[in-house]
C-alpha cells in the first residue's frame, strides 16, 4: 500500500510550565511490528550541565497512520550524582534486543572542565529491553570494558547522540568521540594537546561484549552517525559523517565495517554553523523498478560503484543554527554529490536523527526546532517521492 503524504510535522516533545525543556533527539524504526522510537534528554534549563534524564515515546505504526504513546522516562538509565545525556539506541534484528546507549556525567560537571583538567567524569552505559523499550534493564557500566586502555588519556567521552546500526553480517555499530589527550608534561595533561576523535563501538556477539574502533586522526571531529553502502560488487563500507568545528563536515570511509576509517576529508559541500552541530545520516536502498540508481560513481575503493543512496540532515545556514535541511547523494563514493537540501523546517533549527522505513518507502526525522530556540522536538515523516520532489537538483 502506498503511504500517505505526511507532510505535517507533531511536536513530541517541548518545553514544559517548570522551564523543563527536552533536547538531544534519537530516532528508531522498528519493521516488526512497525514501531517508531523517539528519546529525548529531559533537562531543568537548555544547559547542558543540567540534563536529568532520557525521556522516550513509542510511536505505532496502523494503516500507516503512527499512533504515540505518552512519554516515559527511561527510570533505569540513571546513575546515583549523574546526568543522563546522549540516548543513542540500536535494534539487534536477531534477537529483538533493544540497546539503549548514553553517557552518566557527574553533575555540575561540564565538558569543558573536564577538557581543561584532564578528569573524565563521564560513563559510557548501557540498558536493554526486550519489549521495544516498556521495561528495561538495569544499567551496565561499559567503560573500561570499551575504552579500555585509552582511558588514561581520555579526558572525557560520548556515545552518539543520535542511532546505531545493525550490519547485514549482524555486527551492531554506534557512534562515539571522546576527547584524547596527546601530551602530558610531568604527569600533567596539556589542554592545547587535549583533542577530539570520532570512532565506533561494535559488537559481534549480540551486545554480549562491546569493543572500540580506532579514531579518526586527521581532523578534530565529535559527534557522527554512520551508514553503511553497498557496493555493486557484493562488499560493503561504512560512511562516516562527523561534525567539527571547522565551517564543514568530515565524510571517512571505513571497508572493515567501523574497525578503522581511511580518507577522512572536509566536505565543502556539507556546512556547519559556528562551533558545529549534529547531523543524522542513513542509508536507503532504492530497490522498486523504476527507482534511478547511483549509475555515475566514479572507481571507489573496491573498484566498484555504489547502489545505496544517503540521506542526510543538518542546519544548512553557515551563520546559525537555522533550516534544517535534507539532503541526498545517490552516488556516495562519487565527489561532489550532494543535492542542494530541502528545508522542512524554516527557522531555529538544532540536532536531528533520521530513520528509513524500506518495505513503505517512507524516510522520518525528528528534530529539535522552535520559534526563538530549540524549545520542541517535531516530528515529521515524508515518502521518497515527496523527498526527490522537494530536493532540488535531484
Amino acid at each position: 500500500m502506498e503511504a500517505p503524504s505526511t507532510s505535517d510535522s507533531v511536536t513530541l516533545f517541548q518545553t514544559e510550565d517548570n522551564g523543563a525543556v527536552h533536547r538531544i533527539p534519537a530516532l528508531l524504526y522498528i519493521q516488526e511490528p512497525p514501531t517508531f522510537l523517539a528519546f529525548a534528554e529531559k533537562r531543568s534549563s537548555p544547559r547542558d550541565q543540567d540534563a536529568l534524564f532520557i525521556v522516550m515515546r513509542i510511536g505505532v505504526e496502523k494503516n500507516g497512520v503512527v499512533c504515540w504513546e505518552n512519554e516515559r522516562v527511561v527510570g533505569n538509565a540513571k546513575m546515583l550524582g549523574c546526568r543522563t545525556m546522549n540516548p543513542c539506541p540500536v535494534y539487534d534484528v536477531n534477537t529483538k534486543t533493544l540497546f539503549l546507549f548514553f553517557i552518566c556525567v557527574r553533575r555540575n560537571v561540564s565538558e569543558m572542565h573536564q577538557i581543561l583538567t584532564g578528569r573524565n567524569a563521564a560513563r559510557l552505559c548501557c540498558v536493554t529491553s526486550d519489549d521495544l523499550g516498556t521495561n528495561w534493564s538495569l544499567l551496565k557500566d561499559l567503560t573500561q570494558e570499551i575504552i579500555s586502555d585509552d582511558l588514561r588519556n581520555c579526558a572525557t567521552l560520548a556515545v552518539g547522540p543520535g542511532h546505531g546500526i545493525q550490519a547485514p553480517c549482524g555486527r551492531l555499530i554506534l557512534p562515539a568521540y571522546l576527547y584524547y589527550i596527546h601530551c602530558h608534561v610531568c604527569c600533567i595533561p596539556i589542554p592545547l594537546w587535549t583533542k577530539p576523535h570520532s570512532f565506533t563501538i561494535y559488537s559481534d556477539d549480540h551486545g554480549k561484549s562491546w569493543h572500540k574502533g580506532q579514531m579518526l586522526r586527521n581532523q578534530k571531529t565529535v559527534e557522527c552517525e554512520v551508514a553503511e553502502v553497498a557496493c555493486k560488487n557484493g562488499s560493503r563500507l561504512l560512511y562516516c559523517s562527523a561534525r567539527t568545528g571547522k565551517h564543514f563536515r568530515v565524510e571517512a570511509i571505513s571497508q572493515n565495517q567501523g574497525l578503522g576509517f581511511a580518507n577522512s576529508h572536509y566536505c565543502r559541500e556539507l556546512c556547519e554553523p559556528p562551533h558545529g552541530c549534529q547531523g543524522s545520516v542513513v542509508c536507503y536502498e532504492p530497490l522498486e523498478e523504476g527507482e534511478e540508481l547511483g549509475k555515475t560513481d566514479s572507481q571507489s575503493l573496491t573498484g566498484e560503484g555504489t547502489t545505496s543512496w544517503l540521506i542526510y540532515s543538518h542546519p544548512t545556514s553557515s551563520k546559525r543554527r537555522v533550516d534544517l535541511g535534507i539532503y541526498v547523494n545517490k552516488s556516495p563514493l562519487k565527489p561532489n554529490s550532494w543535492t542542494q537540501p530541502w528545508i522542512i523546517n524554516g527557522g531555529p533549527s538544532g540536532y536531528s536523527d533520521l530513520a528509513v522505513c524500506q518495505d513503505s518507502q517512507t524516510m522520518a526525522c525528528l528534530y529539535e526546532c522552535g520559534l526563538n530556540g530549540c524549545e520542541k522536538i517535531d516530528f515529521k515523516r515524508f515518502t521518497l517521492q515527496e523527498l526527490m520532489e522537494n530536493v532540488p537538483s535531484a
